[in-house]
C-alpha cells in the first residue's frame, strides 16, 4: 500500500476541496469520475511503466509530483481552455469564464474541437504501439508467427511514420470537409511531437556511451524527455476522457478534481508496476497494453466522423489486459514446470 499512500492522501485533499466545493453531490461526482478514469487507464499505466522503469527514481518521484500538476492543472483544465481558445478566437480568460459560468457553451466548442483532438491523440498513440509492434529487440511473442511477420515489417525505413501518415489520408478524406483542416493539423502535430520527443530520447541514449560526458548530465537530460514522453501520452489518453466526463457533470471544477484523482492512483499503479517487476513477472502484459493502445488509437481516429462510446472503448482495452494477464501466468507455469 506504500506505493498508494500519495494518492490516498491526494485522494482526501480532493474530496475535502469538492465538498467544499459542491457538497456531498460534488463528491459522489468526483470519485465517480476517479474511478472511471482508472477503470479505462489501466492500459496507459503498464505502458508508462514500461518507460518508467529506465528512469532514475529521482525522475519517477518527479512523476508521480511534478507530473501530477502538469496532469492535473495543464492536461485537465489548461489545455482544453486553450482548445477552446484557439478554436473560437476568445481570449484565455473569457473562456475561462465560459468554463465556470456557461459550462454547457463550454462542453460545445470542446466538443467541436473534437476532430483536432482526437487526431493529435490518435497518431501520437499509434505511434507509441507502432514503436513496440517494429521493435526488433523483442524476443518474446504472445501472437507467435504473426507478431513475428509484423515485427519484421519495422526493418522497413520510416515505416511507423508512414503508416501513420496513411491513417491520417484516410481519416481527412472520411471527415467533414469543415473539419479536414483541424484533422490533418492535430495529426501532423502528433506526428511532429512524437518524432520530436523519441528523437531526442534515443539522441541521449547514445550519448550516454560515450565516456566523455558525464553521466549525471546524461540521466538529467534522459531522465527529462522520458518525462516529457509520458506527460505526451497521458495527454493522449486524457483528451476523451475530458470530453466525456461532461456527460457526467457539466462543472469543469468537478470534472478536473475527479480525473485529477483517477490520474494520481494511475500514477501510483505505475510506479508500483515498476517497483514489484510486474512486467518482467507477467510477460505479455505490455503485449496486451500496446495492442489496446493501437486500437484506442484508431478509434480515436474513426470517432473524428463517427461517435464510439467510451464504453466500448475502455471495454476492449480490460479485455486485451486480462487476456495477456492470462497467457503470462500460462507462459510462466509452462516454464517452471519445464525447469522442474
Amino acid at each position: 500500500m506504500r506505493h498508494f499512500n500519495l494518492s490516498i492522501f491526494f485522494t482526501l485533499f480532493c474530496v475535502v476541496a469538492a465538498f467544499l466545493f459542491g457538497g456531498i453531490q460534488a463528491v459522489i461526482l468526483a470519485l465517480v469520475l476517479g474511478v472511471l478514469e482508472v477503470s479505462l487507464s489501466f492500459d496507459n499505466a503498464v505502458v508508462n511503466a514500461s518507460v518508467l522503469k529506465r528512469m532514475t527514481p529521482l525522475w519517477q518521484h518527479r512523476f508521480l509530483t511534478w507530473g501530477i500538476v502538469v496532469a492535473v492543472f495543464g492536461m485537465r483544465l489548461l489545455f482544453p481552455i486553450l482548445i477552446v481558445a484557439f478554436a473560437t478566437d476568445l481570449s484565455l480568460f473569457s473562456v475561462t469564464g465560459m468554463a465556470i459560468n456557461e459550462p454547457e457553451l463550454y462542453s460545445k466548442h470542446l466538443h467541436d474541437a473534437h476532430p483536432f483532438i482526437a487526431s493529435f491523440g490518435g497518431t501520437f498513440l499509434l505511434l507509441v504501439a507502432f514503436s513496440f509492434l517494429f521493435d526488433e529487440a523483442r524476443d518474446i511473442y504472445w501472437l507467435g508467427r504473426l507478431e513475428q511477420k509484423i515485427q519484421a515489417i519495422g526493418k522497413i525505413d520510416a515505416v511507423a511514420t508512414t503508416l501513420a501518415m496513411l491513417f491520417l489520408l484516410i481519416t481527412y478524406e472520411l471527415v467533414e470537409k469543415i473539419d479536414q483542416q483541424d484533422v490533418l493539423f492535430g495529426g501532423v502535430l502528433g506526428i511532429f511531437l512524437y518524432g520530436v520527443v523519441s528523437s531526442l530520447d534515443r539522441f541521449f541514449q547514445v550519448e550516454s556511451e560515450e565516456e566523455d560526458i558525464p553521466s549525471g548530465d546524461i540521466m538529467k537530460k534522459g531522465g527529462m524527455m522520458a518525462f516529457l514522453y509520458l506527460e505526451l501520452l497521458d495527454a493522449s489518453f486524457s483528451f476523451d476522457g475530458v470530453i466525456g466526463a461532461f456527460a457526467i457533470t457539466r462543472d469543469i471544477v468537478i470534472i478536473m478534481i475527479g480525473l485529477g484523482i483517477g490520474a494520481m492512483f494511475v500514477r501510483s499503479l505505475t510506479v508500483f508496476l515498476v517497483n514489484q517487476g510486474t512486467l518482467d513477472e507477467y510477460v505479455f502484459l505490455e503485449h496486451g497494453a500496446h495492442y489496446a493502445i493501437g486500437i484506442l488509437a484508431v478509434i480515436m481516429l474513426i470517432t473524428t466522423h463517427t461517435p464510439i462510446p467510451e464504453t466500448f472503448t475502455g471495454l476492449i482495452g480490460a479485455a486485451l489486459i486480462i487476456l495477456s494477464l492470462f497467457s503470462s501466468i500460462r507462459y510462466k507455469q509452462k516454464n517452471i514446470e519445464g525447469l522442474s
